[in-house]
């Protein structure tokens, strides 16, 4: 899916012995008498960036994103099946290259505008629009011609392969099969917004008192630093089925403050874990640790030395020790990683790239002109604020030391500074992460063709840009697969423009007490569905 820093979420819980609005754990009285609060207090582990679906590209901010907005499908909570959203029902071509969704006529917005097709023309044409800066435009690029109109080799939008035959009839042809497309209609880049806050306010159209959504949550406060309240929104189609009253986002990024807010009985759902504590927290009946579609590596910058050269990555990958990562380091149940695309997924087999061996890798660096890291540039590893992250990097970096005689100094920064270095290539060794958008390995692999909006590192390659182009138009699941498994190995067994470390797993403490929450392979947990039982 999208850069994964951390996401702690945490949950409030109140005796109803005790004043509202003085409770230890900071809720107010807002359940009937005798049930239980119905509020949900989160730790969204950072300030979020943006609450701008169409510039938004982390994980905290799809988390959000998950309560203001909602596109034409949604996610079952249990198995991710799309399910309809603001399309009641949608019907497709014997050759899958075209949908058309019906929209809900009892859909609006917060402020009591109907939802219609030209909300999402509009949200689309956006998203597209170069001035935007939506570095997930490239999502839209299986409708036919959307790429083209990104990039500014056609001007009509009308050219572009979505059209509204009225108010609640939306027809989207695609420019080739695309079996994950009722996911990405989930996402948010395909949300829609409300054009006349947009037009009215700007950049600050997502501001309170200014954003118009159409979710089952709107914005209440957002205060910068210390907390984002959402309310249900009363306008939402399925307001019925939400049963939170009050949706409580903090942006606290150290680790340890969550784990004991939630051992003081405070939240009830964190989902990282201090790496020091983990031998400790495996013993709490609260822990769970189930499989992730997530990879979590590092980024070259390719563009300029040292990192320009092939033999250097090869060499760095090489001397990085991803099994005692896993079993000294985060030991949460992670599988080391040479490849990128997570195991699991159907059909496919995934690439073993370059693994652990020291003796490799100093031939390599030797060949590239440093033996025994003799001459070689002493590199920054950068990475967003996080103990866990620190703990790896100090274990990576002290690995280089000894295996290729290199120094690597480490360089934290705040979630939101730390995506601009990375996007702006101001680094050259990134911590990084990544989750998938839908269950294809497509979602790990298209991201790195040249100028690629979420590529962040300089790499360019005409082969692969070639085979991804191809993957998108093969309709035969099974050459398809075969494409993108030679496209894998193009990323992590030639080219590495990536040193991959390990798949994640979803790993927390979660209270019984908070209903509707499924374990799934994306954690993902929309929020209309979550509710809090009494003790």
């Amino acid at each position: 899916m999208r850069s994964f820093g951390i996401a702690t979420v945490l949950l409030s819980a109140l005796s109803l012995a005790m004043p509202a609005c003085s409770k230890k754990d900071g809720t107010s009285g807002d359940g009937e008498e005798g049930t239980a609060p119905q509020v949900f207090t989160f730790n969204n582990g950072s300030e979020p960036e943006t609450l701008d679906p169409h510039k938004m590209t982390g994980v905290p901010e799809h988390t959000l994103a998950l309560a203001l907005f909602e596109g034409l499908t949604t996610h079952d909570p249990k198995t991710l099946a799309p399910r309809p959203g603001m399309a009641e029902s949608w019907e497709s071509s014997e050759d899958g290259l075209q949908y058309t969704f019906h929209l809900r006529k009892d859909a609006v917005w917060s402020n009591g505008d109907p939802v219609t097709t030209a909300d999402f023309l509009y949200a689309w044409k956006r998203a597209l629009l170069p001035a935007t800066g939506c570095e997930y435009a490239y999502q839209l690029y299986y409708i036919k011609n959307a790429r083209a109109f990104n990039e500014g080799k056609i001007d009509d939008f009308s050219e572009v392969g979505v059209e509204a035959k009225d108010d609640h009839t939306l027809v989207v042809t695609l420019a080739g099969p695309t079996p994950f497309f009722l996911d990405l209609t989930s996402f948010e880049t395909l949300m829609p917004v409300h054009p006349a806050t947009v037009e009215k306010h700007g950049d600050k159209w997502v501001k309170p008192g200014n954003i118009v959504c159409n979710g089952p949550f709107v914005l209440e406060e957002w205060s910068p630093r210390e907390r984002i309240v959402f309310k249900p929104n009363p306008k939402y189609w399925n307001h019925e089925i939400v049963k939170l009253t009050k949706l409580v986002a903090l942006p606290h990024d150290n680790v340890d403050t969550a784990y004991n807010m939630f051992l003081e009985k405070e939240v009830a759902w964190i989902r990282t874990i201090p790496l020091p504590k983990i031998d400790e927290v495996k013993q709490n009946p609260d822990y769970y640790a189930t499989p992730y579609l997530g990879s979590y590596f590092y980024r070259f910058n390719v563009t300029k030395p040292p990192f320009d050269d092939v033999k250097v990555r090869k060499a760095f990958s090489m001397a990085v020790d991803r099994v005692s990562i896993c079993r000294d380091v985060v030991k949460g149940g992670q599988i080391p990683a040479t490849g990128f695309v997570p195991p699991g997924i159907h059909g496919y087999e995934p690439v073993s790239g370059a693994g652990y061996d020291r003796n490799k890798a100093r031939e390599l660096l030797a060949e590239a002109g440093y033996p025994g890291g003799e001459g070689f540039p002493e590199v920054d590893l950068l990475f967003n604020t996080s103990e866990s992250h620190k703990t790896v990097a100090e274990a990576v970096a002290q690995m280089l030391k000894e295996n290729l005689g290199v120094t690597v100094g480490l360089r934290n920064t705040e979630w939101k500074v730390y995506l601009d270095e990375q996007r702006s290539l101001r680094y050259q060794l990134c911590r990084a992460g990544w989750i998938g958008d839908y269950v294809d390995p497509n979602t790990f692999l298209d991201m790195f063709v040249t100028d690629g909006g979420n590529n962040n590192t300089g790499f360019s390659d005409p082969e692969y840009d070639r085979l991804v182009a191809e993957a998108a138009q093969e309709g035969d699941a099974k050459k398809r697969m075969k494409i993108l498994r030679r496209i894998e190995e193009i990323l992590v067994v030639e080219k590495l423009p990536i040193l991959p470390i390990y798949f994640y797993v979803n790993q927390g403490l979660l209270a019984p007490k908070v209903k509707g929450f499924h374990h799934n392979i994306r954690d993902l947990h929309p929020f209309q569905y979550i509710s809090i039982e009494g003790d």
